[in-house]
Order: C-alpha cells, then sequence, then structure tokens
C-alpha cells in the first residue's frame, strides 16, 4: 500500500497589528543592545511567538531588521514634487528631520555591522537606501527638464550624501540632532548654491 506524503503545514496569515509587534520588539532591541546582541530568539520572546513563525516570514536576521526600519519609517521622499528643485530639496529636509532622532538612534545601534555584514548591508540597501536614491534622481531629472539644472552639473552626485550625511553628524558635533530648521537652513546655505540656484527670496549665486 502506498502512503501519502503528509500534507504541507498550512502558513498561518500574520494581521498588520501582529506584524507591527514583531517590528516594535526589533526596534526596541536594537536601541537597547545594538545589532550584535539581537537575536530572533530574544525577538521571538519579547513578541511573545515561535521563532519559528519570524523565520517563516523574513528567513534571515538582516531581512527583518530591513524591515522593520522599513515599516516605521513615517515619511519617505517618493512622494516630494513641488515644481522647484528648491522646493523639493527643502521639503526632502523637512521629511528627514521628521525622522531624525529615531533614526540616528537606530544607525548608531546597527554600528559597524551595517560595514561588515553584506546581507545586512543588502537588506538595508534594497529597504531604505535605494527608494530614496531613486527619489533624488527623479527629482534631479524633473530639474533638468524644466531647465534648472544641466544634466551633467558635478553636484547632483553628492547631494544625497549631503543631506543625509549631515543628518548623521550633527549629533556628534552639536550633542544635538538635526530639526527642520537645521537641516532646511543647510539647503538653502550649502545644497543649493552648490548647484547655483537660489534660496526662496534669495539670488542665485
Amino acid at each position: 500500500m502506498t502512503s501519502t506524503p503528509p500534507t504541507p503545514a498550512r502558513r498561518s496569515k500574520i494581521t498588520p497589528e501582529r506584524e507591527q509587534e514583531f517590528y516594535d520588539a526589533v526596534l526596541e532591541q536594537l536601541r537597547e543592545h545594538g545589532y550584535e546582541a539581537l537575536t530572533m530568539e530574544g525577538v521571538a520572546a519579547r513578541a511573545s511567538c515561535g521563532k519559528s513563525t519570524l523565520y517563516r516570514q523574513w528567513k534571515t536576521k538582516p531581512q527583518l531588521v530591513a524591515a522593520a526600519l522599513r515599516a516605521n519609517r513615517q515619511g519617505t521622499l517618493a512622494a516630494v514634487d513641488t515644481g522647484t528643485l528648491a522646493g523639493d530639496l527643502r521639503e526632502a529636509a523637512r521629511i528627514a528631520a521628521g525622522t531624525s532622532g529615531r533614526d540616528t538612534r537606530l544607525t548608531q545601534a546597527l554600528g559597524h555591522a551595517v560595514l561588515s555584514d553584506e546581507e545586512l548591508q543588502s537588506a538595508l540597501r534594497e529597504a531604505l537606501v535605494e527608494p530614496e536614491l531613486a527619489a533624488f534622481d527623479a527629482m534631479v531629472e524633473r530639474a533638468v527638464a524644466r531647465g534648472e539644472i544641466a544634466a551633467d552639473h558635478p553636484a547632483v552626485e553628492f547631494l544625497p550624501a549631503q543631506l543625509m550625511g549631515v543628518l548623521r553628524i550633527r549629533p556628534v558635533l552639536d550633542g544635538l540632532y538635526a530639526d527642520a530648521d537645521y537641516l532646511v537652513r543647510f539647503v538653502d546655505a550649502v545644497m543649493l548654491p552648490s548647484l547655483g540656484l537660489a534660496p526662496p527670496g534669495g539670488r542665485t549665486p
């Protein structure tokens, strides 16, 4: 008599609310202990679930961390379109400021793991970095189409590094997070002049 293969266990669907509980557990552990000490076992214990549940959904720790960071972003640059590059960059600064403290703390918690763990780096680039770089590219493409800047302007390459860099470094330099006022002033004083653009109400250098 031929035995019938067992039917695979049905994968249970996780509700958005339950998924957010997992993400909250990840971020709490990141802030408290850093990336190296974070474990799937620890997240499962804090979220009151089985470790297998996490592995079925996210496969690896880097994928779970990237998903948690992506899910908890309160604003992205993809929807920014004010009609001018100056306006777009100033709006991008305001959005970045909205998550400045939280994102900076998490970036610090990830520490050197972002550079030493290729899987984590890849997961974070896919979840967080590449969408924002694409948004900067879209801003520039629209500006070029409007005739605001040349397509080969040398400063274009450095726009993401400028805005994201000052966001991360201000706590180190001043002991303060980069709020909207600080970042908009940075855009007006540094980024727009590098592009040959004037801030609203100002003059082109």
